[in-house]
């Protein structure tokens, strides 16, 4: 009861922050790659080439995250919001009528910006920020815009590819974003922390102050995060952007591999929700350094699994720590470095996350290309994250007690 009636107390803001997750999928890859085919044949490109393209847009688009991410320290979200849908649209429409493969790297830029890089900061800071006592509650729930737009959009829109042009099927993206911006106005037309939080400025970070963005990045703590910030983001990605070529190598058809993609939301939502609870109950410290772990088995059901039994086992473990992904790390910026300067901290974390999305596309392209099999790439992958828990043990080994925490012990 508890649960319903934070979201009932709470609709309006918890709508908002669901709303632009969604609306971020317009520019994230598991959208984007359905049409890597239709691309690809369209402009004559190899795997490696249409994988450059969309690193080298990804790549800029996460140089220019580190500044615009800021906005949302000075800005309200209902404004800088507004903005960011109306220029994601045109940038849909842009994608619609693209006819030269010179521009075709601006528009990924422009779609990967404002879709993963300032529609999703916008949501987990907003969350993060009105929300401290329930912040892992509301980040869970934020989190489900994201995640229905996961289970659904690929489907529908890979179904409607089959008796529309793909270009039309960006026009509609575009309908749907014109359609959510006076929505989203109306959810924030009373923008103001929820009653969990009196004051802005008592979510405290470590040593029971605010960090700076300079002071986060001279901190030990901020590069064990690193690999952990890039993995998911740049492997994931890579994962939803060979989609094609994963189902011809495993000799499936596109429809089947997307059929089951709401089977890997459902599961990520439960995990989503799951984590969230978690979250509130025993705090970031203790939860964020093994989060990772399944998507090393993940990649290995990928990696040497045939039938289609296996590959729902893969995207299971696959949802673990994508669900947990969307609590776990957002919270940990508020957790460990406080609120004051959340945007631009998360700014640069979002920038990272970017870079890595640009990463793996560009890299397992290139490694196709180059005869190097995906399942192969799919085994190297899961040793990263192992790689990547060991840093994130480390970090909370030697800097969870500056928020109070005895890492592996009760509180």
């Amino acid at each position: 009861m508890q649960f319903f009636s934070f979201i009932k107390n709470n609709l309006a803001w918890l709508g908002a922050g669901a709303l632009l997750a969604f609306l971020s999928s317009f520019g994230q890859t598991f959208f984007i790659s359905i049409f890597s085919g239709h691309i690809r044949a369209e402009f004559g490109l190899s795997h490696s080439a249409w994988g450059g393209i969309y690193s080298l847009g990804t790549g800029a688009s996460a140089l220019v995250m580190i500044w615009a991410g800021i906005t949302s320290d000075y800005i309200r979200t209902r404004t800088l919001g507004t903005v960011v849908i109306i220029a994601l649209a045109l940038s849909s429409i842009a994608m619609a009528n693209l006819y030269m493969v010179a521009l075709l790297p601006v528009v990924i830029f422009a779609l990967r910006l404002l879709g993963q890089g300032m529609c999703s900061h916008l949501s987990v800071v907003a969350m993060s920020r009105w929300f401290v006592v329930n912040r892992g509650r509301a980040l869970s729930i934020a989190g489900m815009g994201f995640s229905l737009a996961e289970a659904s959009l690929p489907v529908l829109f890979v179904f409607l590819m089959g008796f529309m042009h793909w270009r039309s099927l960006w026009w509609i993206a575009a309908f749907v974003l014109i359609l959510a911006t006076p929505m989203l106005r109306f959810l924030l037309s009373k923008e103001r922390a929820p009653q969990s939080v009196a004051e802005e400025a008592m979510s405290l970070g470590m040593k029971d102050r605010h960090w700076t963005r300079s002071e986060a990045l001279r901190h030990p703590l901020f590069w064990c995060m690193v690999p952990a910030l890039l993995g998911p983001s740049a492997f994931s990605t890579a994962f939803f952007f060979q989609q094609v070529h994963f189902a011809e190598i495993k000799e499936w058809d596109h429809i089947t591999l997307v059929s089951f993609f709401p089977f890997f939301t459902g599961a990520s939502v439960l995990m989503m929700v799951l984590s969230g609870w978690a979250l509130d109950r025993f705090g970031t410290a203790r939860l964020i350094a093994f989060y990772q772990l399944p998507m090393t088995c993940a990649f290995l059901c990928f990696a040497l699994g045939n039938g289609l039994a296996v590959f729902v086992f893969g995207l299971f473990f696959l949802s673990m720590t994508s669900g947990s992904n969307a609590t776990l790390p957002n919270a940990f910026w508020a957790e460990f470095y406080g609120t004051k300067h959340l945007g631009a901290l998360k700014a640069m974390a979002a920038a990272i996350m970017v870079l890595g999305s640009a990463i793996g596309p560009g890299i397992t392209g290139v490694l196709i290309d180059y005869e190097v099999a995906l399942e192969t790439q799919y085994l190297w992958i899961s040793w990263f994250f192992i790689f990547s828990t060991v840093f994130m043990l480390v970090g909370m080994m030697l800097y969870s007690k500056d928020v109070g925490v005895k890492f592996l012990q009760e509180s």
